[in-house]
């Protein structure tokens, strides 16, 4: 982590003047705001109780277990191939998770990466995967302004995570791009029949495209759709890193399915011009 690094991509949260680097750990702003940095290489900007809980460390442990294991490498070669492009040097995911498809778009491409969330030990392990000469680390509620400043990002990715178009919008270079990654109807369909599971839209891509309308102009849509054969550990993993995971004290039944469809669409879009 650098402090200099960091501060470049941070406005103050209170009065939204430019963060510079006050070392050791601190960031500071031209009206006397201060704000301490983790030695971990992240900073916590929270302004108050946010509406959702973030990622426990149990669902980030059975996300990571997961896509370690490949099962979603075809989302995240999609997802990667959306944002490589020439140019494209300062990367902000949007709800970093375990910092995964960050890192599938980093081996492919130096860039330099801020990785947000809610949940502060998404945050940790996100700069701990992708390293820290590569990344910096905010914890934040994307639903409320963002402590990032103006155009500090060529791209932005967001995938099954909360999102705020304006902020995006307002984050993003005028030439950058927007990749967002979000689950079909049938998304793991078999497993949703089986157990206790949160449903998805019928049009949740619509939706989406129609939410980002008055900031950005849709360039793409690739839906990714295959059948992922699994053990009955990898199902209740499935269930666990999402938001159904909030539940998981329920105990799953003692029949799980041996396949699960994967369903989802990635989106890319360009900032509508000002």
């Amino acid at each position: 982590m650098s402090l200099t690094t960091l501060s470049e991509w941070l406005r103050c949260p209170i009065c939204f003047r430019p963060l510079s680097p006050l070392p050791p750990l601190v960031l500071g702003c031209e009206n006397g705001h201060r704000f301490d940095v983790n030695k971990r290489g992240y900073v916590s900007m929270l302004a108050s109780q946010p509406r959702i809980a973030g990622d426990t460390p149990q669902m980030l442990d059975a996300r990571a277990d997961l896509l370690g294991s490949g099962a979603y490498d075809p989302v995240a070669r999609v997802v990667t191939e959306n944002v490589l492009a020439p140019g494209a040097r300062r990367l902000l995911d949007a709800g970093c998770g375990t910092g995964h498809y960050a890192a599938r778009i980093l081996a492919h491409s130096p860039m330099s990466v801020l990785a947000t969330d809610i949940a502060s030990e998404a945050v940790r392990r996100s700069v701990k995967h992708l390293g820290h000469e590569h990344a910096d680390g905010l914890v934040a509620d994307t639903w409320r302004p963002l402590p990032i400043r103006d155009h500090a990002a060529d791209a932005i990715i967001n995938v099954f995570a909360p999102r705020n178009a304006g902020e995006f919008r307002r984050i993003l270079a005028p030439d950058g791009c927007l990749v967002v990654a979000t689950p079909r109807q049938d998304h793991l369909i078999e497993l949703r029949n089986a157990m206790p599971m949160l449903d998805v839209p019928a049009d949740k891509a619509q939706r989406v495209t129609e939410e980002f309308t008055e900031h950005f102009v849709p360039q793409q849509l690739t839906p990714v759709r295959y059948t992922l054969a699994v053990t009955r550990e990898t199902a209740i993993a499935l269930r666990m890193m999402g938001p159904s995971g909030h539940h998981g004290g329920e105990q799953p039944p003692v029949a799980l399915p041996r396949e699960v469809t994967v369903a989802v669409d990635v989106l890319r879009f360009r900032p509508r011009p000002s």
